[in-house]
C-alpha cells in the first residue's frame, strides 16, 4: 500500500474560501488581479532563474569538451564535434522527448497531492529511458557506417568518431537516471538542488577532461562527458532520497500505519493499475519524443542545407557560429517552457482552473518579453560574437547579417517554445507535436529551400523560412490555448492524477465543478 501524501487542512481550507471568496470572485476585487499576476511571476521566476543557470552550465560543458578536442587537433575536433552531434541527435534527444511525458503526469499528481503517483513515475520512466537505450546504443556501434555510407564523411573522420561515440556509450544509461530526475524535481518547483548539483559536475568536468585527455585523448573527453553526468545523477538520486525519508518519517509520527507499507512506495498494488500507468506514460512520450525530434532535427538539417550552398565552407562556419549563440539563448527557451509546463501542470492538478489559466497568460507574456530581449541581445552581439570564434573577415561579416535574420527568428521562438509547455502541462503533448510537424517542415523547409536556393537569398533565405515556420507554429498553438476549457481540463487533471487522500478524492467533482464555473 502506498503511503499517504501529506495531509490537508480541510478545516482551515473552507475556512479560507469561506472569507475569501473563489478565486476568481477574488481577483475581481480591487487589485486583486494584478496582485494575483504578480505573485505568479514571482513563481514562475523562481523556478526558471535556476533552471537557466543549470542549461547555461550544460552550455560551459560542451564549450570545455569542445576546446580540449581542439587541442588534440583538427582531425579530433572534426570527429569529436561531428559524432557528439550524432549522439545528440539520435540518443540524447530521444531520451529527452520522451522523458518529456514525466512534466503533465507529476505535475499535475503534485498539485493533487498524490506523492505515489510522482515516485512511481519516477521509476517508470527511469525504466522506460533505460529501455530506449538498448536500440540506441545498437544503432551508435554502427556509427561509422552511418558517417561513411549516408552523410559521405571521410574514412579517417568516421573512425575517431566511432572511438568517441564508444566511449559515450555509458552516458546513455547515465542520462536514463538523470533525466527523470531533474523532471521529478522541478515538477514540484524544486530546482534549486539540480542547479547547486550542476555547477558541481561542471567544476569536476573541467580537470576531469583535462586530466583524460591527456591521458586517454579523444576516449578520455568523451569519458569525461558521462562520469561528470554521473556525478550530478549521485548528487540528485542522494537528495531524493534523503528528502523521502524525511517525508516518511515525518508521515510516520502523524499516522503509526504508515511506517511498515512505506517501503513498497515504489509500485502499485494491483497489476491492472500498473498496466494503466504505463499506457498512459507511453501514450504521452511518444509525441513528447516526437516533438523534441522533430524540432531538434530541424535544426541539424538546416546546418546540412547550408552545407549545399556556394562557397558551403564559409556558409557553414557561418550557421554553426550562428547557431551556437542560438544555443545559450536556448538555456532561456527551455527553461521558461518547464516553468509553464510545471505552473500549469500544478495548478490543472489542484483542480485550480482559474489559475491554470492565470498561469498560461502569464508564461505566454513572459515569453514574449524574453524573445524581445533575447533578439535585442543577439543584434548587439552580432559584432562582438563571430570574434570568438574566427579572424577571417568574411566569416564575420556573414555572422553579423545570419545574425540580424536569427534576431527575428528568437523573437518567436521564446513563445513557441513557452507555448509548447503550456500544452504539454494539459497533457496534450500531441498538440505541440503536430505544430512543430506542420510549421517546420511542411512550411519552413519548403520556404526556406525556396528562398535560399531558388531565389539565391543562401543563409537569410533558409534562415526567414525557418521565421515563417515557427510562426506559423506559434499561431496555431495559441488559438488552441485560446479556446482551451480550462474547466474541463482541470476535471481530467484531477481524475487523471487522482488525490492524496480519500477526502480529496470525495471533494474532487465539487472542487472540479465549482472551477468550471468560475472560468
Amino acid at each position: 500500500m502506498d503511503p499517504p501524501s501529506p495531509p490537508h487542512d480541510h478545516g482551515r481550507h473552507e475556512q479560507e474560501h469561506h472569507q475569501d471568496g473563489c478565486p476568481a470572485a477574488r481577483e475581481k476585487r480591487p487589485w486583486g488581479w494584478a496582485r494575483a499576476v504578480a505573485g505568479e511571476a514571482r513563481a514562475q521566476r523562481g523556478i526558471a532563474l535556476p533552471l537557466i543557470g543549470m542549461n547555461l552550465t550544460w552550455f560551459a560543458k560542451q564549450a570545455v569538451t569542445t576546446a580540449f578536442l581542439g587541442r588534440l587537433g583538427d582531425l579530433q575536433l572534426a570527429a569529436g564535434t561531428l559524432g557528439f552531434s550524432f549522439a545528440n541527435a539520435t540518443g540524447f534527444a530521444v531520451l529527452t522527448g520522451l522523458c518529456g511525458a514525466m512534466d503533465p503526469i507529476c505535475g499535475q499528481a503534485h498539485g493533487a497531492g498524490n506523492a505515489a503517483l510522482l515516485r512511481r513515475t519516477l521509476l517508470m520512466a527511469t525504466a522506460m529511458l533505460l529501455a530506449a537505450s538498448l536500440p540506441i546504443a545498437l544503432l551508435w556501434l554502427r556509427v561509422d557506417t552511418v558517417l561513411l555510407r549516408v552523410f559521405g564523411q571521410q574514412p579517417d573522420i568516421a573512425v575517431v568518431a566511432r572511438r568517441y561515440v564508444l566511449c559515450l556509450l555509458p552516458d546513455l544509461a547515465v542520462t536514463s537516471f538523470l533525466a527523470p530526475l531533474k523532471s521529478y524535481l522541478s515538477s514540484q518547483e524544486v530546482t534549486l538542488p539540480t542547479l547547486f548539483a550542476s555547477a558541481v559536475g561542471l567544476a569536476v568536468h573541467v580537470p576531469l577532461t583535462a586530466w583524460l585527455a591527456r591521458t586517454r585523448a579523444v576516449e578520455g573527453v568523451a569519458a569525461a562527458v558521462w562520469l561528470s553526468d554521473l556525478v550530478v545523477a549521485v548528487l540528485l538520486s542522494a537528495y531524493v532520497l534523503a528528502s523521502d525519508v524525511l517525508l516518511a518519517r515525518k508521515s510516520a509520527k502523524t499516522t503509526a500505519a504508515t511506517a511498515a507499507p512505506c517501503a513498497r512506495w515504489w509500485w502499485p498494488e494491483e497489476t491492472k493499475t500498473a498496466a494503466a500507468d504505463w499506457l498512459r506514460l507511453i501514450r504521452l512520450a511518444v509525441p513528447c519524443c516526437l516533438n523534441t525530434c522533430l524540432e531538434w532535427w530541424c535544426y541539424e538539417i538546416l546546418i546540412l542545407l547550408t552545407g549545399r550552398l556556394p562557397d558551403a565552407r564559409r556558409a557553414v562556419a557561418v550557421i554553426a557560429i550562428t547557431l551556437n549563440f542560438d544555443y545559450l539563448l536556448f538555456a532561456g527557451m527551455l527553461s521558461l517552457s518547464v516553468s509553464a509546463s510545471v505552473r500549469v501542470s500544478n495548478s490543472l492538478g489542484a483542480g485550480d482552473a482559474v489559475g491554470a489559466r492565470r498561469a498560461g497568460a502569464v508564461s505566454i507574456l513572459g515569453g514574449v518579453l524574453a524573445g524581445a530581449l533575447g533578439g535585442l541581445l543577439m543584434l548587439a552581439s552580432r559584432r562582438q560574437w563571430p570574434r570568438l570564434y574566427t579572424r577571417g573577415a568574411e566569416v564575420r561579416d556573414g555572422v553579423g547579417k545570419a545574425m540580424k535574420v536569427m534576431a527575428a527568428l528568437e523573437v518567436v521562438n521564446f513563445p513557441l517554445n513557452v507555448c509548447g509547455g503550456i500544452v504539454r502541462g494539459t497533457a496534450r503533448p500531441a498538440v505541440g507535436m503536430y505544430a512543430v510537424l506542420g510549421g517546420f517542415y511542411l512550411v519552413a523547409l519548403p520556404v526556406g529551400v525556396a528562398l535560399g536556393f531558388r531565389a539565391r537569398l543562401g543563409i537569410t533565405g533558409l534562415l526567414a523560412g525557418f521565421i515563417i515556420g515557427a510562426a506559423a507554429s506559434l499561431m496555431v498553438l495559441l488559438v488552441v490555448i485560446a479556446r482551451m476549457g480550462w474547466g474541463v481540463e482541470a476535471e481530467k487533471a484531477r481524475l487523471r492524477a487522482g488525490a492524496g487522500g480519500d477526502d480529496d478524492r470525495n471533494a474532487e467533482p465539487k472542487e472540479a465543478s465549482q472551477n468550471a464555473a468560475d472560468v
